[in-house]
């Protein structure tokens, strides 16, 4: 491809709003151009990026046994009310109605298509197990759209759904998948992790796993042992269990009882602690919260902060949310930061580490005071009780126990979810089993954000001058640059290897601009090409200077053999 027909408009600077390391460079190397706030149009050089992405997940997909189908993007709603998430799915569902005032919605994602069309088709568990997937264009309404192709409301995106007639063949099918998506990422050059997530509004039963590209970036927070291999988002993540504070001051004799204490606008737990000389460990938190609507108070230690997932399941609620002011203030007659668990009629849910305690320090539902020498479970009952807190850093691990926990910030590019039958059910999709009986299909659902792992794989993969492709994704494999068109020598030279590339099938960009050299190696730094072959004053003897793209080192001069060599060898032909 000659670079003066490429529509490749490079930019010496990004745009203020482009936080993202990889929104920055998307934009200056002249792979997208944003049309709406999370609406981009891909340019020629970013539209190779995602085929080249779209082969890999298809090898693999492939593979792994799975088939390619395509779906519609528009979906009528009365399949998501059979569902029933047209109701509760949120927001984010763009909703729409034709001229004949039928409703409609732009998928997000094909749970509902895809189990419509299954029931349909597939009637004996002889066609079992099935798994089916498509790379399709995807639509979220997201409430505040950024960093570029990481959290847009107009998405490309990998979604498979297996079909299985019981648990066990639904593991196996969830393992092809998990195995599917390392060998999709290693492919790519990406460090990762897979780790153990919450299903979140998909929904289903089982495992479930997210694969998080490594990023400071990213939007999530993961927990990571340093010892062994586990990892989990932090919305799951355990830890190693460990005795309780006793809850008892240095200064305080051990069973003196109840005391109030005077703590006049002292509503935080740093504060409190710096005041009275006592740790946070020391103290329980009484946050009010709202679980499906009704006011439950969440008892949890001083240093620790609630977990608002883990919360829901203790409570088996659809939602949980902090109560506003106005709530606390009817239940606990104060103010926040004065709640406390003495008296409360509403049901009082607590962590186990604060039910391990002796005793601790709470609030005393009136303004100022405090209550110290509180036992838990004698001062106030226990109604609830579970693991509620999210994971420290510094936590023991709770799979080899021997390793701590640290975070890390990743970018989610691929989830895979064990659905069993919440859509089989509800849509009435079945399959005759061995005895004829009718069954509902055990699904499972992958996906993978494939515009979204353009960005994960830019995020890795940049330096100070520009983007360092990973080869396998590369949207060319050589950038040829003659030092100056006008040259002959030089041009003729250029001309001769860039067919030769081609000819061994290889994707070469020639750059036939009359530029500066200045202008053309800043160019080639910023698109970031694993190979460069630069033909300049040395063309006249056959020798050129080549260079592989971030790596250490001047360009090294060889004769235009060893250069294709070099080539050849980087990309293993």
């Amino acid at each position: 491809m000659r670079q003066s027909k490429l529509l490749l408009p490079t930019l010496r600077e990004a745009p203020a709003e482009a936080e993202a390391a990889s929104h920055r460079l998307m934009l200056r190397a002249g792979l997208i151009r944003q049309l709406a706030a999370g609406i981009y149009t891909y340019l020629p050089l970013g539209r190779k990026v995602l085929r080249k992405l779209e082969t890999i997940i298809r090898e693999e997909m492939d593979r792994a046994g799975a088939q390619e189908v395509l779906m519609p993007a528009m979906q009528p709603a009365e399949l998501w009310k059979e569902s029933g998430r047209y109701g509760v799915y949120g927001p984010e569902l763009i909703r729409l109605q034709d001229r004949h005032e039928r409703e409609f919605a732009l998928g997000p994602t094909h749970e509902e298509v895809i189990t419509s069309l299954i029931r349909d088709e597939i009637s004996s568990y002889r066609q079992l197990p099935a798994i089916f997937y498509q790379i399709q264009t995807k639509f979220r309404d997201e409430r505040r759209p950024r960093y570029g192709l990481l959290r847009g409301r107009e998405f490309l995106m990998k979604d498979a759904y297996s079909f299985d007639a019981d648990l066990e063949s639904l593991d196996r099918s969830y393992r092809a998948m998990y195995d599917a998506y390392h060998h999709i990422f290693e492919r790519v050059g990406l460090t990762f992790r897979a780790v153990e997530a919450d299903a979140g509004s998909i929904g289903g039963e089982g495992g479930t796993h997210e694969f998080m590209a490594l990023a400071d970036i990213g939007e999530d927070t993961i927990a990571v042992c340093d010892s062994c291999g586990y990892a989990a988002n932090l919305e799951k993540a355990e830890y190693a269990r460990s005795a309780g504070s006793s809850g008892v001051h240095p200064d305080e004799a051990a069973g003196a009882g109840p005391s109030r204490l005077h703590t006049p606008d002292l509503r935080k737990i740093a504060e409190l602690s710096d005041a009275l000389g006592i740790p946070a460990s020391d103290f329980i938190k009484t946050m009010i919260y709202k679980a499906d609507g009704k006011p439950v108070a969440v008892l949890v230690r001083g240093d620790h902060e609630v977990n608002e997932i883990k919360l829901r399941h203790t409570l088996a609620a659809a939602e949980v949310e902090l109560a506003d002011d106005e709530t606390v203030a009817r239940v606990t007659g104060a103010q926040a930061g004065f709640a406390g668990p003495v008296g409360l009629d509403v049901p009082i849910v607590v962590d186990e580490a604060v039910a391990l305690m002796k005793e601790g320090v709470v609030g005393a539902n009136e303004r100022d005071f405090h209550l110290t020498g509180i036992r838990p479970g004698i001062d106030f009952r226990i109604d609830y009780q579970g693991d509620l807190r999210e994971a420290m850093e510094g936590d023991g691990c709770p799979r080899c126990q021997e390793g701590k926990l640290g975070f890390r910030r990743g970018i989610e590019i691929g989830h895979v979810f064990k659905l069993g039958t919440k859509y089989s059910e509800s849509l009435g999709a079945q399959f005759a089993d061995m005895s004829g009986v009718n069954q509902p299909f055990i699904m499972g659902c992958y996906g993978i954000g494939v515009s979204r792992l353009l960005s994960a794989a830019l995020e890795q993969h940049h330096d100070g001058d520009g983007i360092v492709w990973p080869p396998a994704i590369a949207p060319y494999d050589v950038h040829v640059v003659p030092v100056s068109i006008k040259d002959e020598t030089q041009s003729v030279l250029a001309e001769e290897i860039s067919r030769r590339l081609e000819a061994e099938g290889f994707e070469t960009l020639l750059d036939d601009r009359d530029e500066r050299p200045g202008v053309k190696f800043k160019d080639a730094d910023l698109i970031g090409i694993p190979i460069r072959i630069v033909v300049g004053k040395l063309a006249a003897e056959g020798k050129v200077e080549w260079k592989r793209r971030g790596a250490t080192g001047v360009a090294a001069v060889a004769t235009v053999e060893e250069a294709l060599a070099a080539v050849r060898g980087l990309y293993g032909r």
